[in-house]
């Protein structure tokens, strides 16, 4: 078992930051044609995780103190199982996955997540998906999230009804290689307002050492943990 400062604890998963050692795990998420189903007709080679993926992980740590993309362990084995990651944005007139990184200092964060195949079904995405919010919204400044999948991904999209996060529109994007479904459009879903978001934050996670609210829509259920497109 990896001995790193957890990031955020809940009852059955442990958040961390990513680090060289886990391209190999990676390389296994995104190198599964299912896990990359509703995301890239392609899988990602193990170069690709080194000079693209990792990367991009590891600069988000510098850059942010509350936010960027971390690796999802399971609590009781320290398994892999994929990763979880909030990524602050800069709202615009067009779809969300065109939307730019924002400073720290952001009022609107995207939720994102993407797990192994091996943890679809357990209810960790959902798990994940609701302390994230709560860590989001324990930033100053924070007012809302989003997030955005395929429309025609309907266990996704339930996951992110779980986590507490409503429907807003379908948006149709020109993609240069369509995925099989585009033509369904990319649902995109919101918190609402952080006042209303908050009215209904209950029970607790452990977040660097500190307690913080957890955002809970329900019972928590099975679900697949794939988002994006």
């Amino acid at each position: 078992m990896r001995r790193v400062e957890p990031v955020l604890v809940t009852e059955r998963l442990v958040l961390r930051q990513f680090s060289g050692a886990d391209a190999g795990q990676l390389l296994a998420l995104d190198g599964d044609p299912a896990v990359m189903r509703f995301l890239d007709r392609q899988t990602r080679t193990l170069a690709e995780i080194e000079s693209e993926v990792l990367p991009r992980f590891l600069a988000s740590y510098r850059r942010y103190r509350d936010f960027g993309f971390w690796a999802a362990d399971t609590s009781h084995d320290g398994e892999f199982i994929g990763w979880l990651g909030l990524r602050p944005v800069m709202p615009a007139d067009m779809a969300i996955v065109h939307w730019r990184d924002a400073p720290p200092d952001a009022r609107v964060v995207e939720l994102g997540y993407r797990l192994r195949r091996s943890a679809w079904g357990r209810g960790y995405a959902t798990e994940g998906a609701r302390a994230l919010i709560g860590r989001a919204f324990s930033s100053p400044g924070v007012e809302e999230i989003v997030a955005t999948t395929m429309a025609v991904n309907a266990r996704s999209r339930r996951v992110l009804d779980k986590a507490g996060l409503r429907y807003d529109r379908t948006v149709h994007v020109d993609w240069p290689d369509p995925l099989e479904g585009t033509e369904h459009g990319e649902a995109e879903v919101e918190s609402g307002n952080a006042v209303e978001a908050r009215d209904c934050l209950v029970g607790q996670v452990e977040i660097g050492g500190t307690e913080v609210v957890e955002q809970l829509a329900g019972t928590a259920c099975a679900d697949d943990g794939v988002n994006g497109r």
